[in-house]
This record gives C-alpha cells, structure tokens and sequence, in this order.
C-alpha cells in the first residue's frame, strides 16, 4: 500500500478526521494527503452534482472543477463547520452556477431542477428492498432528512399512505408523490454509488 511506504503518511490513515488531513496538507503540501479527501468525497460530490446537472458527463466535469476549487481554497477552509459541509456548499454553489450560466433553450428555474425528478415513472418497491444492507446504510446516510423519515415510515416501519399522512399532516397525495421522489433520489444514489449492482 503506498501510504505505508511514505514516512509523511505514517501518523495519518484513512480513518483521520478530515480535519486532521487537512491541516496535514496544508503544513506539507503533499498531494497524497489530498488524494485521501478526494478518495473519500469524490463519489459523494458526484452524486450531489448529477441530482442538480442531471447529466453524467457535466457532472464528471463538475467533480474536477469542484476539486480543483477545493484545492486552490483549502486554505480558507477555517473549521469553523465540518469539511464536508464546506465542501458540499462548494458543490451546491458551484452546480447551481452552472445552471443559471446555462439556460439556454428554455429558462430553467430553481425549483424546476429539484422537480424534473418527479417526472419519471413510478419504482418498483422491489428495486429499494433488495437493496444490501452495506449499501443502503452508505446510500440513506446521503439522503436528505425529510426523504429518509418517510422511507423509513414506509418500508421500515411498515406505515400505511394513510398513517404517514396523519404523522406529517400532509394529504395523502402529497404524502405518495414525496415517497415517490425519495424513492427516486434512493435509486440515483443507489446507481452512483453502486453502479455495478443495478
């Protein structure tokens, strides 16, 4: 492993703190502290730029253009917050730009990108309850809040349209289309992450 055979990586594994790393890099400016950051977020910002660019090759293109933001501005990162909460705000900012830079044939609003999801036909509940343990505990660690507490109502807990929709005070309709949306967003971190197994 070639971690083990550099003296500068002997005190820092991959189970150190980002903060740790970090502040490594910075002191040495060895790039292999910073291909551990990279190593560990790189699929993460993936699948949070195709969510927004809903297209593999702009999100490909992303992740290097947000690395490479990461890279030339680590040193403001002040740890005042957790790193992976500064470098998803990068990524959002970064991904939300490029769609304002780029409304071309129509205008695309804000609220449109976080919809165009609810576009696609329904999934099979069989696709998410097949889903390997392994896999589903990294996948709903990435799913927003509000998405993970209903899928956990429905498919965890067993609830009933009708008793989500008493837990949350929403319609019953509103309570299909968000299960519909989290099911989506399961399945597109699902096929980042794990695209072999779908």
């Amino acid at each position: 492993m070639i971690l083990l055979l550099n003296p500068l990586l002997s005190n820092v594994s991959d189970a150190s703190s980002d903060e740790v790393i970090v502040s490594k890099y910075l002191k040495s400016q060895n790039g292999a502290y910073f291909d551990i950051l990279y190593k560990r977020y790189s699929a993460k910002v993936y699948a949070r730029s195709i969510s927004l660019l809903k297209n593999e090759v702009i999100a490909q293109d992303a992740v290097q253009d947000i690395f490479i933001k990461i890279l030339t501005n680590l040193s403001k990162f002040e740890g005042k917050s957790k790193f992976s909460s500064w470098l998803y705000s990068i990524t959002y900012n970064h991904c939300i730009d490029y769609i304002r830079r780029n409304k071309k044939s129509r205008t695309l609003q804000l609220d449109e990108v976080f919809d165009l999801e609810a576009e696609k036909s329904e999934i099979d509940d069989k696709l998410i309850l097949e889903t390997q343990f392994s896999q589903l505990k990294y996948i709903m660690e990435e799913i927003p809040p509000k998405d993970k507490s209903i899928l956990f109502m429905k498919y965890q807990d067993g609830m009933s349209i009708k008793d989500i929709s008493e837990v949350t005070n929403k319609s019953e309709s509103a309570v299909k289309m968000q299960i519909k949306r989290a099911k989506e967003k399961f399945m597109n971190l699902k096929d980042n992450f794990f695209p072999a197994e779908t």
